[in-house]
């Protein structure tokens, strides 16, 4: 099932200048690439899970445990400017 495509559109589209010589090479080697797909594409298959990963798969996350966290006045303390509780930063997209 070959598929057409006018591959010096498509070098067109992309600002590119190939020769006669590169279209008929490129085009040769798309159908290719496509009949190779298209034969892939019509393949039945039925999906393995099992086999969507080599490795068994654990999960390698430590347990929820609460924690004391960093004490707000000290590190609040320690940043270059703070206002109300929070750490004060330049605008992100230059605005102000």
């Amino acid at each position: 099932m070959p598929i057409e495509i006018d591959i010096a559109h498509v070098a067109r589209l992309a600002r590119l200048g190939l020769t006669d010589e590169e279209l008929q090479s490129y085009k040769a080697q798309l159908g290719v690439i496509l009949e190779h797909a298209a034969r892939v594409q019509s393949l039945e298959v039925k999906p393995n899970v099992e086999a969507a990963h080599p490795l068994g798969l654990t999960n390698a996350f430590r347990d929820d445990e609460l924690r004391p966290s960093l004490d707000r006045d000290e590190v609040l303390g320690q940043a270059p400017e703070a206002i109300d509780g929070h750490f004060v930063v330049p605008p992100a997209m230059g605005i102000e």
